[in-house]
């Protein structure tokens, strides 16, 4: 095909008459025969019948091969080729190939396409096993579902267009006998080696019709269709839909957009249907990206009418059409699929166990399906796995809507009947299907007693989280909690709460005992309960457990612990919205998770090193990362594509914040380079380069109105900076607050950690080494100072962004809130790590230890110290407040308890136990009438 082309007004005429000439004349053919004559003859008339390309090409070729004498008759007349006579710079075809396929019926190219250059690829190789070129032509049939009277009209159409000159007959055939008998007599004498194409085949006596020996390409939904007829066949499998880059690139052409200037709702509509009928209905209406998507989302599609390339004048249309094809006694087989999920790969045992048939006949039904294109099946070792396109699952569920929930039931019953709960084993073939679906189901079949056993199961918690780990089934508690609560809203959250705080533990291995952890429940919990009653049981064999007595009064204060990197987390953040969660590490990955289950989102091998810090934008749509690889990058926060590149720093990155403000997005990045720099997302380079640090930058935060860019250094200062023209509004130096006399202000190196804006951005809050300052923005005044003691450093501080409240995180694995209005400003008492709180009314008492070995009793709201005492001769090791806060005991390193009146400086009584002996710790009882040391 690619050889024919169509006659051209030809220049060279009477350099081929010359040609024809001397194949004629000179004596070296004069002893050639006639039919080789002829042959010559032939050849010239093809040439003359091709434009000026094949002139062109003949030429070529008697140079290549030695004929320099015979190309020298044609040198003088080589056309001159213009875009014209040539091939169409867009379509790469020439006006003669385009004739032939118009001739022929091919329809043209859509307006809009994208090109599948495999698939492309993969068609010409299998051609090729046909034939290497079609002289005869190429003859296209849009054949589609018929019956007979429309068959016969497709032959007659085929016929008339094959014997355009009716030479063969004057009238159509009247049946579709003689049509066939017809078609074979055109295709073999007046257009033999050509193709024909027949487009969109449904029934296998249809393909009958056509079969007459010529070579046929066919496209159609059901493979087993070409079981009619005879003759070597080539299979080449059609992706269904389109990817995810390709359908961003259709529908940027359909809608005339560069693909990074789509709106967010391109992703979702290639999520939701995966076609690009939606861009041709976007070309008419340009506006209309939202309604489109809430019509997929809603599974309107009746809504959604065709375009002028569609053939069905709507979508669930076509696929009625092909589930009518079905034969009646696999039908409702089909049906009882409606209640898969996208995407999700189904094991051939689960449908064994849902229809009570065997492997075999199970395996037979599904094929059908597949050769119909109604079906998708993956072939997973020795086992076949099946799942349903995503318009599929959103047509069956649309039309079934009614026997969803009795379809659901029908599932679980024929589970409860082939399996029980514990039986279930991870070497069998759907034990993993039953594990990720099994709640869904009984919340879909309504079996809420059902399900409230499942779930509140120690046994299946167990089982579950072995094998797929914890955030599924803490995901699974927040999604059915409307059902769960039925029962017992204290039992939902006792396990929701044990599988959020022992996640970390249930997802590793070895797998750790998950009695062992019930027990450690307080003994209200029904977790508690199930694991007391099966470590009784396990005791008698054997097992060893180990309860805590003092259960009562504990209370965790974290809501989720979750390990989702393998080495160090050097930095996390909460998304805007606080639906998810982002952290980074030594093991160079950026790691996006939800907030509430801990079910990973992302995980992306972002940096070639370490990722020391990341932050959300301000809409959630971007996240920053920074690294000791130099880089900055920007990813889109829910597919996990990178947007950006940064790399204008020469050293490590240690921090990056973004503006508050969604409306004009800025990045501000610091670096060892002792530069920070400011970014513009929609900039491939740096806007702004801000320098005047001496040291490495360790920490940036943008004000609340973001006209103030404040960092921290290496150098022991904190710098305020103009984000407008990106100059230095002022300078806090905080080294000088670490100066005394005995040490030279050079050999003292004080790292500026981090700060902290006030909600108001009156205040700014900043960290180094063991203090917390807090500074007024405006006068650089220190407002207050927060002495943590000698032996800790503050590693991070921040304040609460609705009060006044502030947390510190320091290195003494502890954390501490501080109420800034509150919070003493006389820093000369430094308190030891032993301290007790009482709270009376609107009172707080603080009983600590400080430096020198003292008592201190401290009133916070009145920032006074209450009462200070000397009483022991050594170090004190614990102090404690009896429960009235009327009395205080301390003991310590001189062998002595000591208990005395909190309100009078009065010992009321001295415990000295042996001389050599050190009191590290002592307990009350609860009427406070015994000591225990």
């Amino acid at each position: 095909l690619g050889t024919a082309q169509k006659p051209a007004p030809f220049p060279s005429l009477p350099a081929i008459n010359s040609l024809l000439h001397s194949v004629s004349q000179p004596p070296a053919f004069e002893s050639l025969q006639p039919t080789q004559r002829q042959r010559a003859a032939m050849l010239i008339k093809m040439i003359l019948k091709k434009d000026n390309y094949s002139y062109i090409s003949f030429y070529n070729a008697l140079l290549h091969e030695g004929y320099k004498d015979l190309a020298a008759l044609l040198h003088g007349g080589i056309p001159v080729v213009s875009s014209s006579d040539g091939k169409d710079s867009v379509s790469g075809i020439t006006s003669y190939v385009r004739t032939v396929l118009c001739e022929g019926g091919v329809p043209q190219r859509p307006v809009v396409f994208v090109t599948r250059k495999k698939l492309v690829n993969a068609v010409q190789q299998k051609l090729s096993k046909l034939n290497d070129c079609f002289p005869g032509g190429v003859h296209w049939v849009s054949v589609g579902k018929q019956d007979k009277s429309g068959l016969l009209m497709k032959l007659q159409n085929l016929c008339a267009r094959l014997d355009q000159d009716e030479s063969f007959s004057q009238r159509l055939p009247l049946n579709i006998e003689e049509a066939k008998d017809r078609l074979r007599i055109l295709m073999l004498r007046k257009h033999p080696r050509s193709l024909l194409i027949l487009d969109d085949i449904w029934d296998p006596w249809v393909l009958k019709a056509f079969d007459n020996q010529c070579q046929i390409l066919l496209t159609t939904r059901d493979k087993s269709v070409t079981d009619s007829v005879m003759g070597p066949k080539y299979v080449v499998p059609v992706e269904s839909g389109l990817g995810k880059e390709k359908g961003l690139e259709i529908l940027s052409l359909f809608v005339n957009m560069k693909k990074t200037d789509l709106p967010e709702q391109a992703h979702s509509i290639i999520q939701e249907c995966k076609v690009s009928l939606i861009g041709a209905l976007l070309r008419d209406f340009p506006n209309r990206w939202e309604y489109y998507l809430r019509q997929l989302q809603n599974k309107q599609f009746k809504r959604i009418r065709k375009s002028s390339s569609y053939d069905y004048e709507a979508l669930d249309e076509a696929m009625s059409i092909s589930v009518e094809m079905l034969r009646e006694d696999i039908k409702d087989y089909y049906t009882d699929l409606s209640i898969f999920q996208k995407d999700v790969k189904v094991p051939t045992k689960v449908l064994c166990i849902l229809w009570d048939l065997e492997t075999e006949e199970v395996e037979d039904i599904l094929q059908e399906f597949v050769n119909k294109s109604l079906l998708f099946c993956d072939r997973n070792g020795k086992s076949f796995l099946y799942y349903l396109h995503d318009l599929q699952v959103d047509f069956l569920t649309e039309k079934n809507r009614s026997q969803l929930q009795d379809l659901h039931k029908k599932m679980v019953t024929q589970f409860q009947r082939h399996h029980r709960l514990h039986s279930l084993s991870p070497d069998q073939e759907d034990c993993m299907y039953w594990y990720n679906f099994l709640a869904y189901h009984m919340a879909s079949a309504n079996m809420h007693k059902e399900l409230c056993a499942l779930m509140f199961s120690l046994d299946w918690i167990k089982a579950k989280t072995e094998l797929v780990g914890p955030a599924h089934l803490i995901h699974e508690f927040v999604e059915y909690r409307h059902i769960l609560d039925e029962k017992d809203g204290t039992d939902c959250e006792n396990f929701q709460e044990f599988l959020s705080l022992n996640g970390h533990l249930l997802g590793r291995q070895p797998f750790p005992n998950i009695v062992q952890l019930g027990l450690c429940e307080l003994e209200t919990s029904e977790v508690y309960r199930q694991a007391k009653l099966q470590a009784k049981q396990e005791v008698d064999n054997g097992m060893l457990y180990l309860e805590w007595v003092n259960k009562k009064n504990m209370k965790n204060l974290s809501r989720l612990v979750v390990r989702p990197h393998t080495d160090a987390v050097y930095h996390a953040c909460f998304s805007e919205d606080g639906q998810r969660i982002a952290s980074c590490g030594a093991d160079k990955t950026l790691q996006v998770f939800k907030a509430e289950t801990g079910e990973k989102l992302l995980e992306i091998k972002a940096h070639d090193d370490e990722v020391l810090c990341c932050a959300f934008s301000a809409d959630d749509r971007f996240i920053a990362t920074c690294s000791v690889d130099k880089k900055v990058k920007i990813w889109n926060s829910l597919t996990g594509e990178l947007v950006r590149i940064y790399d204008e720093h020469s050293e490590q990155v240690n921090c990056c914040h973004f503006t508050n403000n969604s409306n004009h997005l800025l990045l501000a990045t610091g670096s060892n380079d002792y530069f920070l720099k400011l970014w513009d997302l929609n900039q491939e380079e740096c806007r702004n380069t801000m320098f005047g640090h001496t040291n490495s930058v360790s920490h940036c935060r943008f004000s609340p109105d973001d006209q103030v860019l404040a960092s921290c250094s290496a150098d022991g200062t904190l710098k305020l900076w103009d984000v407008k023209s990106a100059n230095e509004r002022k300078s806090i130096n905080v080294k000088q607050f670490f100066l005394n006399s005995e040490e030279p202000q050079e050999d003292l190196e004080v790292i500026v950690k981090c700060c902290s804006w006030s909600a108001d951005g009156a205040r700014i809050m900043v960290a180094a080494k063991n203090k917390v300052f807090l500074f007024d923005i405006h006068t650089s005044g220190l407002l207050a100072e927060i002495h943590t003691g000698h032996h800790s450093t503050v590693q991070y501080c921040d304040f609460s962004p609705y009060n006044h409240l502030a947390v510190v995180a320091l290195s003494q694995y502890c954390v501490e809130l501080w109420e800034t209005k509150k919070v003493c400003k006389n820093s000369a008492t430094v308190l030891k790590q032993e301290m007790d709180v009482v709270f009376q009314e609107n009172e707080v008492t603080v009983l600590a230890v400080d430096n020198i070995r003292r008592l201190q009793i401290l009133e916070l709201l009145n920032n006074r110290i209450f009462q200070s005492r000397n009483g022991h001769k050594s170090t004190v090791r614990h102090i404690q407040f009896t429960a009235d806060g009327k009395t205080l005991i301390s003991s310590s390193d001189d062998s002595a308890v000591q208990k005395a009146s909190a309100k009078k400086k009065k010992n009321l009584l001295r415990l000295v136990s042996s001389p050599s002996a050190i009191v590290k710790c002592f307990v009350m009882s609860a009427q406070e009438g015994s000591l225990t040391s």
